[in-house]
């Protein structure tokens, strides 16, 4: 079990981590070893975590959901492949501490008299600049 937040766990058995070999600058390390990580978390197929928690999970990681509703996070930017697990983990456990916090809920609100007043002020000091941008008449 894997503590996100005092309330959230996760199981072990609903992550699975597939090693792959990393791309870019590295030389012969990145040729031979596969330091990559791919971290799958099955969003749907997990009782770990409240339906609130998960429907706000799947607004969050956008894209990062494939087609069979896993969460996929991959993590290529350390050498080593420990480090590499550390960090899709780190990344994993965030997005499910962002998603668990509730939103908070916005009070609508009103102008103050002094700002409609203001905003009025600033129109018709904008409406008499442009009245005497007109044409010039000839008077002769």
């Amino acid at each position: 079990m894997i503590q996100v937040t005092p309330d959230i766990h996760i199981h072990e058995s609903d992550l699975q981590e597939e090693f792959v070999r990393s791309s870019g600058p590295g030389g012969q390390n990145v040729n031979k070893v596969a330091t990559a990580v791919k971290l799958r978390f099955d969003i749907e197929g997990t009782a770990s975590l409240p339906s609130a928690v998960k429907n706000r999970l799947y607004r969050i990681a956008g894209n990062r959901i494939n087609s069979k509703g896993f969460l996929v996070i991959d993590a290529r930017r350390r050498r080593s492949q420990e480090q590499n697990r550390q960090e899709a983990m780190e990344r994993l456990l965030e997005l499910i501490r962002k998603a668990s916090r509730k939103p908070k809920r916005r009070k609508p609100t009103k102008p103050s008299a002094a700002a409609r007043q203001r905003r009025l002020e600033n129109k018709r000091r904008r409406s008499l600049i442009k009245k005497q941008r007109g044409r010039i008449s000839r008077t002769e």
